[in-house]
């Protein structure tokens, strides 16, 4: 049976009204009538309840988005099964995809699309860091609220680095369009995977169209390996342009280091700085970076220094036969492959594409440099210990001492916000920890400062005119609120009262977040004071500006 407005999950979410249908369920704007919040609820298909990989699948989303924290993260507060049906519950966001987006503006600002990939890549940053790869990256996973935040959401294929896959073996799960050559090779996913896949959505977001077409999935796949993606707009200022390639580089060598770089890079270029901004990503030349056409040499072949021992006519012969040969096969894998998958609602949700060990193809030979090492000839490294319990509690200044002294380089990240105010900006978490080489570049995580919610607006009042008499019964109305912190949702007001009594609710102060008036008796004093705050989560509001009524008592009308 097909979720229905009224239905309620969990015996507290009930749902309102249907945001999306996917291919792999419906997602359902739901109210948690336990604490009294609107909620997204994905809820699995009936025709996949009984498929044991798609129900393991909808529950590692779940488990995987749980493991990190960032605001650049949709968040996941529960998952249940129930009658049949398997439902995750997570936050709502406001805005739209950004898939969405593209399908209205086509192409949009340079400085708009860094401002886009700044936050994801630290949110991706966040997520590696937990040992995490989304694998799917892609304009419709990537959410925008209306203030421009961006927030990742469906973790439903990522997968921890020493975590078996939940796809077949020599299979690969991702949106082929977006899908990193290593990916469409068979090799497992890294980080630097996801660095390429975000590289694909600023190349769509600039040039309003996707870097490889094909008539099949296959020979998008094939082109991801083969293809130089066709120039990006000459009226997209060339250090973007450095940038999104730099993503788009064949080889994960080739490639920013990390999110957090690439992160740093694209908000450098934001402000101005070309210079810090091109020194965090590997160097791509200029005639590489607006190169036209759809050659077959990759983004980073060009920028590598040296010379390189060219290929024999006759090895070029065999290589060029063996990938006509691939995907000859590959064409009819795919089609045997994509019939046996359960259909999709959407033209580019995951996609399976067989890779090069399932059609037995055998790697060409490497050539090797003239001079090879001796295997006997490795240099000892020389390490350092690091540990938490030496870096809890410090401040950047004090970490970057410590971390210098044992010739250990320092990734300063703003983390989660601090619990109390005398944690703000020291240290909390420490990543490698144990015996590393020297020169290692640490990451370490400090509190954020806790933000506190803007001011709210004037409250109203009805009659808005005097005279207030004792005993007569007034209305005090807030307008709704909607500038909670990223990350933190409203959760209810508090009214503060002098010189009357609230009649609601037998008398409560708080009051729930659809809730935005009250009804008030008017006391026997000589005035009555008002204001309220706004809770956001375990964030408070200051006071509103005070309301303050006289209260005239009724003439006296005895002889």
């Amino acid at each position: 049976m097909r979720p229905t407005a009224g239905q309620v999950f969990g015996s507290r979410y009930e749902l309102v009204s249907r945001i999306a249908i996917g291919g792999m369920g419906e997602v359902w704007k739901a109210n948690d009538s336990v604490i009294g919040r609107h909620v997204a609820i994905k809820i699995l298909k009936e025709e996949y309840l009984g498929d044991p990989g798609f129900r393991e699948r909808f529950r590692t989303e779940a488990k995987n988005a749980a493991l990190v924290n960032h605001e650049g993260i949709a968040n996941v507060f529960d998952y249940g099964e129930e009658d049949g049906s398997a439902y995750l519950v997570m936050e709502l966001v406001p805005g739209e995809a950004l898939s969405t987006v593209l399908e209205r503006e086509k192409i949009l600002p340079a400085s708009r699309v860094l401002a886009i990939v700044a936050q994801t890549a630290a949110a991706l940053h966040q997520a590696h860091l937990a040992g995490l790869v989304h694998r799917d990256i892609k304009p419709g996973n990537l959410l925008i609220t209306p203030d421009g935040t961006v927030k990742i959401t469906d973790f439903g294929i990522a997968r921890l680095a020493d975590q078996v896959p939940l796809t077949a073996t020599g299979q690969v799960m991702g949106t082929v369009q977006y899908l990193a050559p290593e990916q469409a090779g068979g090799k497992p996913a890294s980080p630097s995977t996801d660095i390429y896949s975000l590289g694909i959505v600023a190349y769509e977001a600039l040039a309003g169209k996707r870097p490889f077409r094909g008539e099949s999935q296959v020979a998008i796949a094939m082109a991801q390996i083969k293809e130089t993606p066709p120039e990006l707009p000459s009226s997209i200022p060339e250090p973007v342009r450095r940038l999104v390639m730099s993503c788009m580089a064949k080889k994960p060598e080739g490639r920013p280091a990390s999110a957090h770089d690439l992160a740093q890079a694209a908000l450098a270029l934001v402000r101005g700085d070309t210079d810090e901004g091109l020194a965090l990503i590997p160097y791509v030349p200029e005639a590489t970076a607006s190169s036209g056409g759809s050659g077959t040499g990759s983004t980073e072949d060009s920028a590598k220094a040296g010379p390189k021992k060219p290929l024999t006519l006759g090895r070029n012969f065999w290589i060029f036969s063996a990938v006509g040969a691939f995907v000859a096969l590959a064409l009819i894998a795919t089609s045997l492959t994509i019939l046996l998958q359960p259909p999709s609602e959407e033209l580019t949700d995951d996609l399976i594409v067989p890779t090069l060990p399932e059609v037995g193809e055998e790697e060409p030979q490497t050539v090797l440099p003239e001079e090879t090492p001796e295997e006997d000839t490795d240099v000892p490294v020389e390490t350092v210990r690091i540990s938490e319990d030496e870096i809890v509690g410090k401040t950047k200044a004090q970490v970057e001492e410590l971390l210098v002294q044992k010739g250990l380089r320092l990734d300063p990240i703003t983390g989660n916000i601090a619990p109390a105010t005398d944690l703000v900006q020291t240290a909390y978490r420490v990543n490698p920890q144990g015996t590393v080489a020297k020169n290692t570049l640490i990451a370490v995580y400090f509190y954020a400062a806790i933000p506190e919610p803007p001011k709210p607006r004037d409250l109203l009042v009805t009659p808005a005119a005097g005279p207030y008499e004792p005993g007569a019964t007034i209305l005090l109305e807030w307008p709704g609120y909607a500038q909670c912190p990223s990350g933190f949702a409203l959760s209810s007001y508090t009214l503060q009262i002098v010189g009357g009594e609230i009649i609601d609710g037998g008398g409560a102060t708080v009051f729930q977040p659809e809730q935005t008036a009250a009804n008030v008796l008017v006391g026997e004093g000589s005035s009555l004071t008002a204001s309220y705050l706004v809770n956001c989560g375990t964030l408070t509001s200051p006071l509103s500006s005070e309301l303050s009524l006289v209260i005239t008592p009724p003439a006296d009308t005895s002889p």
